[in-house]
């Protein structure tokens, strides 16, 4: 029985697979790209699909870009591979949050990750003061640096709010 469910996911994950190359997204697998999906749906944003890119510009002026972090209920949001040291490649990893006009931190519902429960509007210099606070309190040159849904909800505007409080 499972076998045969699990083959039936496999063929979905191909179809997606399809779909998303005849739009020019060539990896649907891979990481985070599917809830970048539905936080760009829902702010009615433009999705970029290229790993070293923001990850969503605005759909009338495409110089207008948006950073989603994104967790599920009770984890954190977190921005990978930022440099302490040296201070160009700090200055580099502090420019992929600077180079946005906001930031979006969304969470997930814990029983169901495809449906997004809140999302925060956080401005880049207040995700950039607190990175850097991270950092500096960092052992290492490079680190993976993390925010909580209370850091976002005191720091950031709430933008988005599931309305439906039975979560499918």
């Amino acid at each position: 029985m499972a076998r045969e469910i699990y083959r039936k996911i496999v063929d979905l994950v191909i179809k997606a697979a399809e779909l998303a190359r005849s739009v020019g997204i060539h990896n649907i697998l891979q990481p985070g790209l599917v809830k970048e999906m539905i936080i760009a749906d829902i702010l009615g944003h433009e999705l970029i699909t290229t790993k070293r890119d923001a990850d969503a510009r605005d759909a009338h002026d495409h110089t207008v870009l948006f950073e989603y972090l994104s967790c599920k209920e009770g984890g954190s949001g977190q921005l990978d591979r930022m440099f302490k040291e040296p201070p160009d490649k700090r200055q580099e990893s502090l420019n992929r949050i600077r180079r946005n006009s906001k930031i979006y931190f969304a969470v997930f519902y814990e029983a169901n990750q495809t449906k997004a429960k809140v999302i925060y509007e956080i401005e880049p210099e207040v995700m950039v003061r607190e990175t850097e606070r991270q950092l500096d309190r960092s052992r290492n040159d490079i680190s993976h640096v993390g925010f909580s849904e209370a850091w976002a909800r005191t720091n950031g505007t709430l933008v988005y709010e599931d309305k439906n409080t039975a979560v499918p």
